[in-house]
């Protein structure tokens, strides 16, 4: 049987970003939990701005049919966003609004939101760890009829969370970080 394919996508593609290195302290702990993980970049996928005329004059970017298909490859997604002004950022939410009105043949649009689990997290300095960001990101996944597991990591000061080869050095950040990775795989096997 073929190992359980898990893709994490950070919503930040911004270097020493704090949430692409709790992408990476995911994709360690998935791994260990012998899955199948692919953690990508969105900086690798570049969007114009999501715009009906736009998408009425020239179709669907071919970058965005590009990551609709990276997630469909996978049975579940991990999506790790940054807080920008209590919400999610531009980066995170364009790709999401691409995505949402792809429609390949056989499909119903969007239906790569409902065949599959999303998990979230977040990480910030703050000691709100990115939770109101989680909150909108939960809401748009939702309009989108995705199954968003229950289990989330909001992780509380970020800067300093992590040790000097990037893995979380606090049991309750590890414990709350596997118990993400644990339903995510639960939710995903379900739906396989």
């Amino acid at each position: 049987m073929a190992a359980l394919k898990i893709l994490i996508i950070p919503g930040s593609a911004r270097a020493g970003s704090r949430n692409v290195k709790l992408a990476a302290a995911a994709a360690h702990r998935f791994a260990q939990a012998d899955v199948d993980v692919t953690r990508i970049s969105l900086g690798d996928f570049p969007l114009p701005i999501y715009d009906a005329d736009l998408q009425q004059a020239s179709g669907i970017p071919k970058d965005a049919v590009n990551l609709k298909r990276m997630i469909s490859a996978h049975q579940g997604v991990l999506l790790v966003t940054p807080e920008y002004n209590a919400s999610i950022p531009p980066l995170l939410k364009n790709a999401i609004d691409w995505v949402s009105r792809i429609q390949e043949p056989q499909e119903r649009r969007g239906e790569v939101f409902r065949t599959r689990p999303f998990a979230i997290a977040a990480a910030s300095e703050g000691r709100l760890g990115g939770s109101r960001a989680l909150a909108t990101l939960r809401l748009v996944l939702t309009a989108c009829h995705a199954t968003v597991i229950p289990n989330q990591l909001a992780l509380s000061f970020a800067d300093q969370a992590y040790d000097e080869t990037d893995r979380l050095k606090q049991p309750q950040d590890i414990d709350a970080l596997d118990a993400l990775v644990r339903q995510l795989i639960a939710f995903a096997q379900q739906m396989k």
